[in-house]
């Protein structure tokens, strides 16, 4: 049986006015491309309203965590009568498996104009290999 657009109850409720704001605005956030160019990936993720300082890279057991937490300041205007103040607070984080072999400072990362930028070896670049020698005594 199809179902028209319209008699779809989802699609309904996310077209709720109430809800359709904050459904867009988390849609639209963490937009992310990733490009192969040949010895990397190149991560370009958008985050649009989020300073440098808001957004946090990790590199753990292998997963690239991307953070970003924002908040609005809390006024402290005893003196004026308002009759509505918000204020919001607002967390996003997105993981991707890089491979368990890369180390952080393998990793470079740019933020620029809300685009955070992530550039990421498909290799494991080789460590260079130090001489052990052994002392004779």
């Amino acid at each position: 049986m199809l179902l028209s657009r319209r008699n779809n109850l989802f699609e309904d409720f996310f077209n709720d006015p109430f809800f359709t704001d904050a459904y867009q605005t988390r849609q639209s956030l963490m937009k992310t491309d990733i490009e192969d160019d040949g010895t990397n990936y190149v991560i370009d993720m958008e985050l649009p309203g989020y300073a440098k300082d808001m957004v946090k890279a990790e590199l753990k057991d292998g997963y690239l965590t991307i953070s970003a937490e924002a908040s609005s300041e809390e006024n402290s205007d005893q003196d004026k009568n308002y009759i509505r103040k918000e204020r919001y607070h607002s967390s996003l984080k997105r993981s991707f498996y890089v491979g368990s072999g890369l180390k952080q400072d393998d990793i470079k990362a740019s933020f620029e104009n809300g685009v955070l930028r992530l550039t990421v070896p498909k290799e494991v670049p080789k460590a260079i290999e130090e001489s052990h020698y052994i002392a004779i005594e």
